[in-house]
């Protein structure tokens, strides 16, 4: 025997033994969990039929572990995340669908082209939700430690999904995070915003276009949603203009990015007078509404006035790039008007 072949050998076996160590763990860990779910109330048979199907992801904690960091600006990242064929593609599925969206505007409030962005840029439009099983994944992930007690929220939450008989076991499946259907709801964020539009007795937010689209207005709608504003602006700084009034970075959470949003707010007239003008080098829009100044990248990349919308957006996927994205594909879809 070679030695290359012994090391390869020897590696092997070390492979298998972690990987049987593992298994068993989490077999433990399932057995508790099970008995968790038993004493919160969900019956024996929802216990045993989703928990059966359980099984240890690796994948799904090689994901997590090794998300990429590759170095982004937004000059890069837009036209790989909003390219030519999905603007083509939203503003076609924006007129076919426009009878919809507009019921849903006059009920939710929120406008057809924000929906169908977020549907385009979350799914691929329906098309990409992911194949992981949902189950798997959040007790994988649970089990995994780093983040137990909220992952463990989402397991409760999928359990009252099947529960409920909103979804069947088999098709219950997502991102290898847990993020689920056309709309990459959580499963916390299904109970709090899942809607049966189509009312069969479901929310079907993976096969059933009303309900996802209906949904995605209902999260909007929820966080503060304006229907009379759009989300921003992209625009431009004079010479020297000061980064004091730019929104401050480095955020622990959604709560103090609120409070460093509203001490960069402004009148569109003071941003006005501050030098700031539309991106073109025009005057800003003269009406009374205030925004405040975000910077996605650097003083010398793209700055956008964001409006109240933008947290709402926000509120959606804390990230500058995500809220830009949306707001830029729901743009081009209404604009020029279909």
């Amino acid at each position: 025997m070679t030695k290359t072949l012994k090391v390869l050998l020897t590696s092997l076996c070390f492979s298998a033994s972690v990987s049987a160590s593992t298994q068993a763990e989490f077999d433990l860990y399932l057995d508790k969990l099970k008995a968790e779910a038993l004493q919160k109330g969900y019956t024996q048979s929802l216990v045993d039929s989703a928990f059966a199907t359980a099984k240890f992801k690796k994948k799904v904690i090689k994901a997590d572990k090794t998300q990429p960091e590759i170095v982004e600006t937004l000059e890069t990242y837009l036209p790989k995340r909003v390219p030519d064929w999905k603007i083509k593609r939203a503003r076609a599925l924006y007129k076919e669908n426009k009878v919809l969206l507009d019921k849903i505007e006059a009920e939710f409030g929120v406008q057809g082209r924000f929906i169908i962005a977020l549907w385009g840029l979350e799914s691929s439009f329906g098309r990409v939700q992911g194949g992981y099983p949902v189950i798997s994944s959040l007790v994988t992930l649970a089990f995994d430690g780093r983040r137990e007690a909220l992952y463990k929220r989402q397991l409760w939450a999928a359990l009252d999904i099947l529960r409920d008989g909103h979804v069947e076991l088999d098709s219950f499946k997502g991102s290898w995070a847990g993020a689920m259907g056309q709309t990459q709801f959580m499963p916390t964020s299904f109970k709090s915003y899942a809607v049966d539009y189509n009312k069969d007795g479901r929310k079907d937010i993976w096969t059933t276009k009303e309900d996802a689209f209906a949904s995605i207005a209902n999260y909007l709608k929820s966080v503060g949603w304006n229907n009379n504003l759009t989300w921003g602006r992209q625009v431009k700084l004079p010479a020297g203009f000061s980064e004091s009034h730019v929104l401050k970075r480095g955020t622990r959470n959604h709560s103090q990015w609120l409070e460093f949003f509203g001490n960069s707010e402004r009148s569109l007239e003071d941003w006005q007078s501050l030098g700031v003008r539309r991106a073109d080098g025009t005057d800003l829009p003269n009406v009374n509404i205030t925004a405040a100044l975000v910077m996605p990248d650097d003083m010398n990349g793209r700055m956008y006035l964001a409006y109240d919308n933008y947290k709402a957006l926000m509120n959606w996927n804390r990230s500058y790039y995500f809220v830009t994205s949306v707001g830029y594909l729901s743009d081009r879809i209404g604009y020029p008007k279909i």
